[in-house]
């Protein structure tokens, strides 16, 4: 029998947090690199809807609402097509959603390109929004079956978040060059078709996908309970929901800004700006080894964030606004990472494809919302005013934080978290 014995020395070196280790473990780079292809359009998605709807319409205000409708009917679709997943198999949702969302992309820009009316724009936002392949939470989940438990799921937050973000810089500028060089509907085409082959490249990875939970005679285990029962989720939920304010208030405001100075380009810019501060954050979150408990790191993490969010509205130039928007970005990192690592702790492996659904849901909606009035600020105050969105958002999040800290805290070590999720087997929680 082999020794179970190892040194301090050994035992630290398996314990530290890596990029290489994790990108080693098995069966990885087969979702991996599909998950980023099949990710990459929902970048595009509200900015090229801002800027076709701008184009047609003329009014931020109108691009605004539009896309706030597509943010909102995800928002709400989305923990559905999660707990949906984690019933039936990710493979059985996503393949007919990513053929819905594409034919819903070609529907919503033809509709703006001929001069359709508001109301059948908003028509087609819905199912738009509603079908937009939540491939992130997808590859988190089959991360957590890979891991199981190791102190590599903090690094595999940390690999996530860097991922989405690399998309928010590529995904901006891509949108920015296809709308204003080729054609202001390019983008949301481009949008569409990257989805259907991306998201079925994802879908084929059989191998990879969580199990699916089964009774004693091989039906599939029904589950009645919501994710969202757990009171530690739905803190989150208001979180990510400041977050969400920080992505629709910077992609609006930022679209006028750079079109009150007569540099539109320009935007594509200062918003890849702003996403690498995060992704340069999250490289650096996943490469340390925190001994802080995570409860505290999202506290300050936050903190940092309504501080800096609180300062855009101030900027007078373009290159004030450009490193105002890498320090918000590097401040949204931490807490975006901390957030989903809390996940782990909070909710049973059966439910976490909901449970990030809904995180990621309430990202988008605070996005809808901020959009929305952004837009209106924009429309009827000074140019710039939409900044102030992302200030508002996140101090009300805060506040909510701090009020509500305690239901952050996991269960304790050695007991069991069943609670709130429905019928399975209790998972032991660290």
């Amino acid at each position: 029998m082999a020794s179970t014995v190892t040194t301090s020395k050994d035992s630290a070196a398996t314990s530290r947090p890596g990029y290489g280790r994790l990108l080693r473990t098995r069966g990885a780079w087969t979702f991996l690199l599909p998950g980023f292809a099949a990710r990459q359009p929902f970048a595009m998605l509200t900015l090229s809807i801002v800027l076709l709807v701008q184009h047609t319409t003329g009014s931020y205000g109108a691009a605004g609402a539009v896309a706030a409708v597509t943010g909102v009917s995800m928002a709400l679709f989305a923990p559905y097509t999660g707990r949906l997943a984690d019933r039936h198999g990710q493979r059985a949702v996503l393949v007919p959603g990513v053929l819905v969302h594409a034919a819903a992309g070609l529907g919503l820009t033809a509709l703006a390109l001929n001069g359709a009316p508001l109301w059948a724009l908003f028509a087609a936002a819905i199912p738009t929004g509603a079908s937009v392949p939540q491939v992130g939470p997808m590859v988190r989940a089959r991360w957590g079956v890979r891991l199981k438990g190791s102190p590599l799921m903090a690094t595999a937050a940390a690999f996530e978040s860097v991922t989405d973000e690399f998309t928010f810089v590529v995904g901006p500028l891509l949108a920015t060059a296809l709308c204003t060089t080729v054609d202001p509907s390019a983008g949301l085409l481009a949008e569409a078709a990257l989805t259907l082959v991306g998201g079925l490249l994802f879908a084929a990875q059989k191998g990879t996908q969580p199990p699916v939970a089964t009774t004693a005679d091989g039906r599939t285990r029904v589950r009645h309970a919501s994710a969202l029962r757990v009171p530690g989720v739905r803190v989150l939920v208001v979180t990510f929901l400041g977050i969400g304010s920080v992505f629709g208030g910077m992609q609006v405001s930022l679209a006028a800004y750079t079109e009150s100075i007569g540099e539109p380009g320009l935007n594509g810019v200062l918003y890849g700006v702003f996403a690498a501060g995060n992704m340069l954050a999250g490289i650096a979150c996943g490469a340390i080894a925190w001994k802080v408990a995570p409860q505290r790191r999202l506290l300050v993490a936050y903190a940092a964030l309504a501080l800096a969010a609180s300062a855009l509205w101030t900027a007078d130039s373009a290159l004030l606004l450009g490193a105002l928007g890498l320090l918000v970005g590097m401040c949204i990192a931490p807490a975006l990472i901390t957030g989903y690592t809390l996940v782990e702790s909070l909710v049973p492996a059966g439910a976490r494809t909901e449970a990030f659904t809904w995180l990621t849901g309430a990202v988008a909606l605070g996005q809808a919302a901020a959009v929305t009035v952004a837009g209106q600020f924009e429309d009827r105050l000074w140019d710039g005013a939409g900044f102030l969105v992302p200030m508002g958002g996140t101090l009300l999040a805060l506040a909510t934080l701090l009020a509500l800290r305690s239901r952050l805290a996991g269960a304790p070590r050695g007991r069991t978290v069943a609670r709130g999720v429905g019928h399975r087997e209790p998972v032991a929680v660290d």
